[in-house]
């Protein structure tokens, strides 16, 4: 693991480059991804490289993310993430979980089962396989000899929904989700494609019922829900309930960028979550 640097995203005389307290120049243009300069110029950043190369250039990426102050508390962030317009399997939106600063993603790709930081999670560029491919816009394999897969900052991708919830055993919640990981890597391959992985079933096995199954082996035993924002507010709900402990809702908005479109949020499915997400959106007000 490479060690972050800290900087400022700086302009001048056409030439942008990240710049030190001290005024020393530590990456220059053409390692700096545009996204990151129409959202953060004249603003604070940390910086690390990625084993990942740009394949443009040729060069190591660099993944640049806001300084922000770090928090001890234990925590869980439940995310909905809006639906991505380009893509029929994100219909529904998707669902991912921060254990204290560990992003437990779940999905039909083997490669997409992982665990994540932060800013890997919210800030990777669209530049190499992070990026869509340029011929299509999409995920794309083996195009000119490179790999697109279109899994780039998730907060450039969409719009994400955050319930935060404070006072709970990180240290059990992640190896509950560790251990699911561990199933999935070793599973048996999938009979037709390899890439994908064999047990996955909206109803039983994705990205939403996998963490709400870990949510109630951990012990909130009345989360439910199949569809991903009709478990996020079933799961803020039930959270708000219990007086033990410190829930909060807030909504990180998408930074728009040229490689994305606007995300779009799906319709609840459950009627009685309708009338729950009134009720938490007054109380959060």
């Amino acid at each position: 693991m490479y060690k972050a640097i800290t900087g400022i995203i700086t302009t001048e005389d056409n030439t942008i480059f990240l710049k030190k307290a001290s005024g020393e120049i530590i990456l220059h243009s053409d390692q700096i991804w545009d996204g990151y300069i129409e959202h953060w110029e004249n603003c604070t950043v940390h910086a690390r490289p990625l084993p990942q190369i740009d394949w443009d250039t040729g060069k190591s990426i660099y993944i640049i993310w806001p300084a922000e102050k770090k928090k001890d508390t234990p925590f869980l962030e439940l995310y909905y993430n809006e639906r991505l317009v380009k893509y029929w399997a994100s219909t529904f939106g998707h669902n991912a979980i921060n254990i204290s600063g560990n992003i437990f993603n779940f999905s039909h790709y083997m490669i997409e089962n992982e665990v994540m930081t932060p800013e890997e999670y919210f800030y990777r560029p669209a530049l190499g396989e992070f990026a869509p491919s340029p011929t299509t816009g999409k995920f794309a394999l083996n195009e000119n000899g490179r790999n697109y897969y279109d899994k780039f900052g998730r907060n450039f991708m969409r719009t994400i929904h955050v319930l935060r919830v404070e006072g709970i055993d990180d240290k059990l919640l992640s190896k509950i989700y560790r251990d699911e990981l561990e199933v999935i890597k070793n599973s048996e391959p999938h009979p037709k494609n390899s890439k994908l992985y064999k047990d996955f079933s909206f109803f039983n096995r994705s990205c939403t019922t996998i963490i709400r199954d870990g949510l109630r082996k951990y012990g909130f035993n009345k989360v439910r829900g199949i569809f991903p924002r009709d478990f996020f507010v079933h799961t803020a709900w039930v959270c708000s309930e219990i007086k033990e402990l410190k829930t909060s809702f807030f909504t990180l908005p998408q930074l728009l960028v040229k490689e994305a479109s606007p995300s779009v949020s799906t319709p609840l499915i459950n009627p009685c979550n309708y009338f729950r997400f009134r009720k938490l959106a007054y109380q959060s007000t």
